[in-house]
Order: C-alpha cells, then structure tokens, then sequence
C-alpha cells in the first residue's frame, strides 16, 4: 500500500509513540498527509508538542525511508502496518497497537489462537518445568505460545511449544539488529523457523529498560489469555497482567510454594481473582477451549499405539454419545466379554469414566 512508508516513517520519529503516531493519521487522514503537513497544521491538531512537532519537519526524508524498506527486506523482515490484513486481529484491537511491526518468520491466520505466558527470569525447576509443560500441551492442541524470549520462564516456554513442533512467536523489546538476551540467539533461530519474532522497534534500536513494559502490553494484547508461572511481588510479568486485564484478556496463574519470594505474584494473582491453573482444562474451559481440546484429544487417542481394535471401536462409538455396557455391545457387535475388557482398559488408561452406568469420553 501506498501509504506505508510513510507509516513506517511516521512511527520511527522520535517522541512519537504508538498513541500518537496512530491519533496523527486518523486526525489528517493518512501518513503520507502528516508527511506534507506545516509546522501550524501540525500544531493545530492539538496531539502534539512544538518540540515533536519540529522533529517530525527535521525528519522529512522519505527517501531514507525507501532505503531503509529495501534493508529490511534484505534482512527477510516483515513489515505490516495496522491497516494490513497481515496486521494480528488480536493486537490491532487494543488500546494503544503498535502502528508498525517488523517481522522475522510467519504471521498466520491460527495465530489468532494465541495464549501468553510469562515469568520469572530466575525460575525455580518447578517453574520451569511447569512453564514447558503448559506450553506443550497448549501448543500441542493447535494454541500459538507468546512470550518474550527472557531467560527463565519465557524460554521455558517457547522451548516447549517448540518440544511438540508447535507455534511460538517472541516479542522483541528492541530491534531486530539485536537479540536480547544474546545467550537465547540458538533459541531465537528456532522460533523463526516454528514462528515469529515481532517487534514495533526499527532495526538498530537497542534494549531499553523502558521499553520492556511496552513490550509486555504486545505479549498479552496478541493473546486471549495469559498464564503467569512465578513472579515475585516486583515482577515486571505482572505489568503483563495488568495490561491483561485492560485489553479484556484472561488472566491465569500457576499456584506455588507459599514460602516462595517467586511465588509471591502468582498466589497474590490468585487471590485477587486470577484463574489458578492446576490442569490444562482450567485454561480451554475459561476460554471456551474445550471444542479444541476434545477433538484433539480424539485424535490422539484414535492413533495411540497402546489402544486395541476394540477400544478404538468403543471410542468411536463414544464420540457421538455415551451408553451403558449393553447399548455399547448391541452397537459394536463385539462379544460382552471383550467390551467389559476394553471398557476397563480404556477407564484405566484415564480415556473413559464411568456416570451411573453411563460411559463417557473424558
């Protein structure tokens, strides 16, 4: 489109934020109006000051900008503005979207799907383990893993969404010259390849204590939902929650020791309404997840090596309706014997239960 570059060029001004740069456009109608703009016209507007104002007419290059377009496309980055359909559906309906993302890898569509967790940086194995976990079963069933790629339980959990070859996108707080934490660039060259990494900075803009917050606001505004996994009182993963509960997303947290200082935040999520995650139900159910789920679970239990002929019969049987032992027989046509043998079977291996004599899909 037409009007990107000057988007881009826009967004890159200094002093301009998100806010701005998004209340700009729709004030003169498009960037490239903003661009042709006088210093009075800008003035005017009322959206911003005379120093940015004057930064805006000293940045008039959109040459620079053309340039700058072709490097990024050298460099196989992405650039999609808020007015693209490539733009996340879930991002550009937040309160303050980024007006430009810079892209390695791929957006797609099922990212629509996506669920964050975040962390602790200095994560107990507990944490770890239980980030890993989360994140596999969630990327196992179709749900794309969003994180900031930070040591601790961010990696954790972009590791394993990539364990199941699932989906994971990293939000950078910096640009894509640079990969913070430089120890996680293996890592980050993995979920590239299973993902994206995304961030609203230009390409040599360096990591910055104060962009982590901003970042944080992407991380849960690309998510339906998020799980924090430890987090002490002061831990910048409860900014993510907070932007969380502003966007209307989902807040999840996984309970731990109560002795814990890392445990701080996520207990006090807890008791002040978050969702406690004890099973991965707590999250398909609290976000109407469990179609997903169901199918999913169906299909891994009509290829599960450890399932016989005759459980598999019953499980289809099952995934239309429930039945007691008879109807089960009468539709099957198998002997009795060998449905009460798979009935047992299939309630041991936790596939089935039992309800007043009425056998059920878990």
């Amino acid at each position: 489109m037409r009007d990107k570059k000057y988007c881009v060029w826009l967004s890159s001004i200094p002093g301009i934020g998100s806010i701005s740069c998004l209340s700009l456009i729709r004030y003169f109608g498009s960037a490239e109006n903003v661009y042709h703009c006088s210093f009075s016209e800008l003035m005017s507007s009322g959206i911003i000051r005379e120093q940015t104002a004057n930064t805006v007419i000293e940045h008039r290059n959109i040459g620079n900008t053309d340039e700058y377009l072709g490097m990024m496309k050298e460099n196989g980055i992405k650039v999609y503005t808020i007015f693209e359909n490539e733009y996340p559906e879930n991002l550009r309906n937040i309160y303050d979207p980024p007006p430009v993302l810079y892209v390695k890898g791929e957006l797609k569509e099922e990212d629509s799907l996506s669920i964050g967790i975040v962390g602790s940086r200095k994560a107990s194995d507990y944490g770890l383990k239980m980030a890993h976990r989360i994140a596999s079963r969630l990327a196992e069933l179709g749900i794309t893993i969003v994180s900031g790629m930070a040591l601790g339980i961010d990696s954790a959990a972009h590791k394993g969404a990539l364990a199941v070859k699932g989906r994971t996108i990293a939000v950078f707080a910096c640009g894509h010259k640079y990969v913070y934490p430089m120890s996680n660039y293996r890592l980050s060259q993995e979920i590239q390849k299973s993902g994206a990494i995304i961030t609203e900075y230009p390409y040599d803009t360096e990591a910055f204590a104060p962009q982590f917050p901003a970042r944080n606001r992407i991380i849960s505004g690309m998510s339906l939902g998020v799980i924090v996994v430890e987090a002490g009182e002061k831990s910048g993963s409860l900014i993510t929650a907070d932007f969380a509960l502003e966007q209307g997303r989902e807040v999840f947290a996984v309970p731990g020791n109560i002795t814990s200082p890392n445990s701080k935040g996520t207990n006090s999520l807890i008791k002040n309404g978050a969702k406690l995650v004890s099973k991965i139900e707590d999250i398909t159910e609290e976000l109407n997840l469990n179609m997903i789920y169901r199918v999913k679970k169906d299909i891994d239990n009509s290829v599960r090596p450890d399932i016989s002929a005759e459980e598999r019969r019953i499980l289809e049987l099952l995934k239309i309706k429930g039945g007691d032992k008879d109807s089960i027989t009468a539709a099957t046509g198998l002997q009795p014997s060998k449905i009460a043998a798979a009935l047992t079977m299939l309630e041991i291996k936790g596939i089935i239960q039992q309800v007043g004599g009425i056998y059920l899909l878990i």
